[in-house]
């Protein structure tokens, strides 16, 4: 599994984002995907993940209401559809993916793309 993440940038607080998420996942093989953050001086954190084939999707209680994501997987891509931007949301954000299964790892990971809302 090899992920790369892109979209980051500059915004207003208020505004919106959209990063995404290029996946190279082997054929038949079942990855949850999800976004991870961490801002400057803080541990990397959970923001949200989806299944394997878009079924569901989990979010932490901060963004919840403010961003949506979106797998793709004819694309092989995943969205993280940010609105509603606060500063505090400014961070790197990272694309990770895990084998589905009970109590595994987020195993694979890409590389972080900078989010920076200005206030």
């Amino acid at each position: 599994v090899q992920l790369q993440a892109s979209g980051g940038g500059l915004v207003q607080a208020g505004g919106s984002l959209r990063l995404s998420c290029a996946a190279s996942i082997r054929t038949k093989t079942r990855v949850t995907l999800g976004w991870f953050r961490q801002a400057p001086g803080e541990d990397r954190v959970f923001v949200g993940s989806v299944g394997w084939n878009g079924d569901y999707t989990y979010y932490a209680d901060s963004v919840k209401g403010r961003f949506t994501i979106i797998r793709d997987n004819a694309k092989n891509t995943m969205y993280l559809q940010m609105n509603n931007l606060k500063p505090e949301d400014t961070a790197v954000y990272y694309c990770a993916g895990k084998l589905v299964g009970l109590g595994r790892p987020w195993d694979y990971w890409g590389q972080g793309t900078q989010v920076t809302v200005s206030s």
